[in-house]
């Protein structure tokens, strides 16, 4: 629950900090800029107070890791939901408008994490988790992101290595594999995502384990 308020506040943080011009930089998302990766963590935090306010009674069919499914192809930048994200941040027309609404509704959301119960049951996705495991899952979803965000920003602090340590665990726990120790967690999941190709001394590195690489996460 705290590495979940830390993650997200940092990169909120991040996006805080950003210059108008870099809203008009590409990002780590395949064919999203800066300011499309913030409109979607807009509706990411829209998830997070959805779900957390959608209980469940049944028992929980996911975890933290499971609550990840492996897709089979990396992202175009061509399917409908993300060329509508591309659509709706046009809209916003000015930077500022994009940014309040993310602290508005990025504030919610984590005001409502730090009051839910972890052991309660919530739904989302056709799936039930507790509050704990869901948040936890967004521990990698707000890493990523912050990793998307700052990939042409070098300027912009990255993600704090709580939350990089925490989702290469994941990450590791979806692949059914440990990276190697010569990876860095940001390499770890760079690579292990598909955000970036591994080098030639990282396939060696890799192993068997390149073959099933990238993971693309959904």
């Amino acid at each position: 629950m705290d590495l979940f308020s830390h993650t997200w506040s940092a990169l909120r943080t991040a996006v805080a900090g950003l210059a108008e011009a870099d809203f008009a930089r590409p990002s780590g998302c395949t064919g999203w800029l800066v300011r499309d990766l913030v409109c979607h963590l807009v509706i990411d935090a829209q998830d997070v107070l959805i779900t957390l306010a959608t209980p469940e009674r049944t028992a929980p069919t996911r975890d933290a890791v499971t609550y990840w499914e492996v897709m089979g192809t990396p992202p175009t930048g061509d399917d409908p939901l993300d060329a509508l994200v591309v659509r709706l941040a046009a809209a916003y027309q000015e930077p500022s408008l994009l940014t309040f609404h993310l602290d508005d509704v990025g504030s919610a959301a984590g005001r409502a994490a730090r009051l839910a119960d972890p052991e309660s049951r919530v739904g989302t996705r056709d799936q039930v988790l507790t509050a704990g495991d869901f948040l936890s899952a967004y521990v990698l979803e707000w890493t990523l992101h912050h990793l998307d965000l700052v990939a042409h920003l070098p300027h912009v602090a990255g993600p704090p290595p709580q939350g990089l340590a925490r989702s290469r665990e994941m990450l590791e726990a979806i692949a059914g594999a440990a990276f190697p120790a010569s990876f860095s967690d940001e390499d770890a999941l760079l690579v292990g995502t598909g955000r970036r190709a591994p080098t030639d001394a990282e396939r060696t590195a890799l192993g068997a384990m390149a073959g099933r690489l990238p993971l693309v996460l959904g």
